[in-house]
């Protein structure tokens, strides 16, 4: 057993070495483990990370990683609740769930401010909660800025307003870490349906840039993870509508990227190990846009 998530599997070794699509590795007995955070290990342990958008998608992959790591998280969802607390239920490291709508200003503070209570602490926040709403031009102006609206109050507003919380906090505790979760749109463009997904991970990227430079000296830092196309809930009605062959044939790679693909790199940069990238934007794309 691994007795660090408390998951019921018999422990061996994930290899690195082994081939990009053969993520999963039998051990002698027979069994086949994609639980990736059993063989890894990285220097979350203890640390206090307020994880957001953690119920579903990519989200819940961080999660699910950081908590295996020994990481004390404040999962937040919005909606998913029993998802939520499913995931802190793995392991009983003092985790606990936080439910806030982000597209309303006052519950985005009042998130910050119960986890603060709570813990008396953040050491770092990952800011993941996102939509990705169609809302094509070709349709009414009325329709089509409500999702501009809709999408800027949860992609970039929350996470502006986060980030300010934030920064007040670190400067008090003369250290902490701000990771954003951007995307590969932001160079290399999204169809016309989705552009205000599009701009508001363009201000993520800004803003997490502004901060490394404006902060670093009170212990500050802040990066970019840029994933491209994931295969998640979220993604599935663009999958219907273009089909995944589409996809693959946009990537460098034999298969899409699964929200598990992100979480080892996440959790490095929530550990310190890359705090000299910081103002970086790392690209995790399959290859599909290489800079």
């Amino acid at each position: 057993m691994n007795r660090s998530c408390g998951q019921k599997y018999k422990f061996w070794t994930v290899s690195l070495a082994k081939p990009l699509q053969s993520r999963k590795t039998a051990n002698k007995d027979g069994y086949i483990c994609t639980h990736t955070s059993c063989a890894m290990k990285f220097d979350v342990q203890g640390k206090t990370i307020l994880l957001t958008g953690a119920s579903d998608g990519i989200g819940k992959a961080l999660a699910i990683f950081l908590i295996g790591q020994g990481a004390r998280l404040a999962v937040h969802y919005h909606t998913n609740g029993a998802s939520a607390e499913s995931i802190v239920a793995r392991c009983s490291n003092g985790s606990e769930t936080f439910r806030a709508d982000l597209s309303d200003e006052k519950e985005v503070s009042d998130l910050f401010t119960n986890v603060v209570a709570r813990f008396k602490r953040i050491d770092t926040m990952v800011l993941n909660a996102g939509v990705f709403l169609p809302h094509s031009v070709n349709g009414g102006t009325v329709e089509w800025f409500q999702t501009w609206k809709r999408t800027m109050a949860v992609n970039l507003n929350a996470v502006g307003l986060l980030t300010k919380l934030g920064i007040d906090h670190f400067k008090t505790l003369g250290r902490g870490r701000l990771i954003y979760l951007g995307s590969r749109a932001v160079f290399r463009g999204e169809t016309e349906a989705y552009l205000a997904y599009a701009a508001s991970k363009g201000g993520i990227t800004a803003l997490a840039r502004s901060v490394a430079r404006s902060f670093g000296k009170d212990g500050i830092v802040a990066m970019v993870l840029a994933p491209g196309f994931t295969r998640t809930a979220m993604a599935e009605a663009f999958i219907a509508d273009h089909g995944e062959e589409t996809l693959l044939n946009e990537i460098a790679l034999k298969e899409l990227t699964e929200p598990e693909d992100l979480a080892p790199l996440l959790c490095l940069m929530c550990s310190g190990a890359m705090d000299h990238a910081t103002g970086a934007t790392i690209d995790m794309n399959a290859g599909s846009h290489i800079r």
